[in-house]
């Protein structure tokens, strides 16, 4: 009986470890499992490599993997893109401290991270600015405006190639806010970076910079009340099962801002480099057209979830552009007044 007893015993441990093993197994699973090249990248002459933080179901990040086969199809396998999303190399902080020495080539760095590297990359963040997507087709198509941000960040080393995005910027909150006094009593995430630190004490907001992998928690558990993001990323990444409520602000435009380190890139012969910039300039354009579509359908995903969408007036949108002024002045003066002026007036501001 005793023998029964331990062999029943051996065989439920068994059961339990099987059991076990597949849901480690599960949990394992590759989330970009997807995205695996269809093609060995072993051979490759040269290998670029390309960061970002976020996951590749959103179009401004799956664009790596887009320009990663069109660069190895036209390169005819001497150059191959070694994407790493999901913040595989590190945060962006880190990241941008990588790129700077040439330990990553490139990075596709959100905008809010992005003036870190330059003061002048701050302009696509500035409130009320690049603040639909025509204003940036206008402000990417327009050579006047996109060269001197293009060249801004140069004095270290770095080339800022091109843009993709993830959406228009607005609050998702757990109580619903329809004007500013009702803002006001929301505890905010917003990004590490000082433009955006400036621009919310300047509407008198409560905020907690925060970086991005704390934010579930910090949300579960109420410690914030309110995430200063996009429709887009809200809905993919799940933050509006919780915060239920989004308050359309369209700001600015969540981009993905694509540097590269010039050292790298001057290493590359000549018509490796015409490929990848040709890639990265047509699959970019490309992207933005899907990014407005992608969009419209994460919103109308989140009504249907029963997430609330309100906008503010007209008049507290315009209280909120008069508070920012000294904003301007500041920045302005960083990014370079003459700049901000004319970006500002090319995109009727």
């Amino acid at each position: 009986m005793k023998r029964l007893s331990l062999l029943v015993l051996a065989l439920c441990l068994t059961l339990v470890i099987g059991i076990s093993a597949c849901f480690a197994a599960e949990e394992k699973k590759d989330p970009l499992a997807a995205w695996k090249p269809k093609f060995d990248s072993s051979g490759a002459e040269y290998t670029y490599i390309l960061s970002n933080i976020s996951h590749p179901v959103i179009e401004g990040v799956g664009a790596g993997y887009r320009i990663r086969d069109r660069v190895w199809e036209a390169s005819k396998g001497r150059l191959y893109v070694d994407f790493r999303p999901l913040a595989q190399l590190g945060g962006e902080k880190d990241v941008i401290n990588k790129l700077k020495l040439g330990a990553v080539h490139g990075m596709l760095s959100s905008s809010v991270a992005a003036q870190n590297v330059a003061d002048t990359l701050g302009v696509v963040n500035m409130p009320y600015v690049v603040d639909t997507f025509d204003k940036l087709d206008t402000f990417r198509n327009t050579p006047e405006l996109w060269q001197p941000f293009a060249d801004s960040a140069l004095k270290s080393g770095i080339m800022t190639v091109d843009v993709t995005g993830y959406g228009p910027y607005g609050w998702a909150t757990t109580t619903p806010v329809e004007t500013i006094e009702d803002a006001k009593s929301i505890n905010f995430r917003i990004a590490q970076a000082p433009l955006n630190a400036d621009f919310y004490k300047a509407w008198g907001m409560k905020f907690t910079v925060m970086p991005w992998p704390d934010v579930p928690q910090a949300l579960q558990t109420g410690v914030i009340t309110g995430l200063d993001h996009t429709a887009i990323v809200c809905n993919i990444t799940k933050k509006f099962t919780i915060a239920k409520n989004f308050t359309e602000l369209d700001y600015a435009q969540g981009l993905f801002i694509h540097l590269m380190n010039k050292r790298w890139f001057d290493k590359l012969p000549a018509d490796l480099q015409e490929i990848l910039m040709t890639a990265i300039k047509e699959e970019s354009a490309a992207t933005r057209k899907l990014t407005r579509k992608q969009h419209d359908a994460q919103v109308a995903k989140a009504k249907e979830a029963g997430v609330t969408f309100t906008k503010l007036s007209d008049a507290e949108k315009q209280q909120l552009i008069d508070e920012i002024a000294p904003v301007y002045e500041k920045w302005g003066e960083k990014i370079g007044m003459d700049y901000f002026k004319k970006v500002q007036a090319a995109l009727g501001n």
